[in-house]
């Protein structure tokens, strides 16, 4: 199982595209990740910009 992140919105996804944003340019290079399950109620959510639930890399190189 590979995990890529997308460049875009930094969702972590195993596909080929993002199913967040659509974006094609993913990336193996990635450290650490945050899971998102309550965008409205997660400080976490708001500091970020995400406004979908799920999983998102802190960086992406």
């Amino acid at each position: 199982m590979k995990l890529l992140a997308c460049r875009n919105c930094n969702y972590i996804t195993e596909s080929s595209t993002c199913p967040n944003c659509g974006g094609a340019s993913l990336s193996e290079d990635w450290a650490g990740y945050v899971i998102v399950l309550d965008v409205d109620d997660s400080e976490i959510a708001k500091r970020l910009n995400i406004t979908k639930p799920g999983k998102y890399a802190l960086k992406v190189r």
